[in-house]
């Protein structure tokens, strides 16, 4: 991974799924994070938890914006890996076992009926939702011997950023194997309850998911968006000046 507004990012969707079938197929385990607006935000603000983004396995651009930002600035065709996507490809590949882990009761059901019924093989796959706490909160031993009972390869965590990327990285310790992806609201997306809903297609394609989103939950997305778009100039003369070191 290369480094951008100071945060690992694999922007190779080729080598980045190599990644996730080397890690699975060799038992081993990690996390992967998503580098989104309000994500990038704190952890350009919170030492700790950019640790979390510099530990994981990999981390994907989970923004269309912020990855027009950064070709524009290096001058590259850089494309976003958006969590909604990579989670539609991976659950109908037919290559992994999953478990579906977080969110509230009513999602998760919805979820499971909905995945079941377009994806036979996910029957027999595990869909638990988590109790709303803290981070600090959650019974992490219980919870790694559940998925570590079940031994999926992909466990899919929505929990929302960043109390997921904190979360995965205190729970993958005690786990045995597996990659775990933080997903936030794309169980929302897929489980048909409630008013969360991913963007239409021609607005995603004029990188315009975020301002759906921003209308969709806007005491929530609002406020995340405009915390980026503070320490956005920041970050680019950040960028800029790295690079210009660089060509010398």
């Amino acid at each position: 991974m290369e480094e951008f507004f100071n945060i690992p990012m694999e922007f190779d969707q080729d080598r980045f799924d190599v990644v996730v079938e080397q890690t699975v197929r060799g038992g081993g385990k990690g996390y992967v994070c998503a580098a989104e607006s309000n994500n990038i935000t704190v952890a350009n603000t919170d030492p700790a938890f950019l640790q979390v983004f510099r530990s994981s396995l990999l981390n994907n651009c989970d923004g269309s914006v912020v990855a027009l930002f950064l070709s524009r600035i290096h001058h590259r065709p850089l494309q976003s890996y958006i969590c909604a996507d990579i989670f539609s490809k991976y659950i109908r590949c037919g290559k992994y076992r999953h478990f579906f882990l977080g969110n509230s009761p009513e999602i998760i059901a919805g979820l499971r009926q909905r995945l079941t019924e377009e994806i036979p093989a996910l029957e027999g796959m595990r869909f638990e939702p988590l109790p709303y706490c803290k981070v600090g909160e959650f019974d992490y031993r219980g919870i790694a011997d559940m998925i570590n009972a079940d031994r999926p390869d992909i466990v899919w965590v929505s929990l929302g950023a960043p109390k997921q990327e904190l979360f995965m990285s205190r729970l993958l310790p005690l786990l045995e194997r597996g990659v775990l992806f933080g997903v936030g609201a794309v169980f929302n997306f897929y489980s048909g309850v409630g008013k969360v809903r991913r963007a239409p297609l021609w607005m995603r394609r004029l990188r315009l998911e975020w301002l759906h989103r921003a209308f969709e939950e806007p005491s929530k997305n609002i406020p995340r968006y405009w915390g980026f778009i503070r320490i956005l100039p920041s970050l680019i003369r950040q960028e800029r000046k790295k690079l210009l070191s660089l060509r010398r």
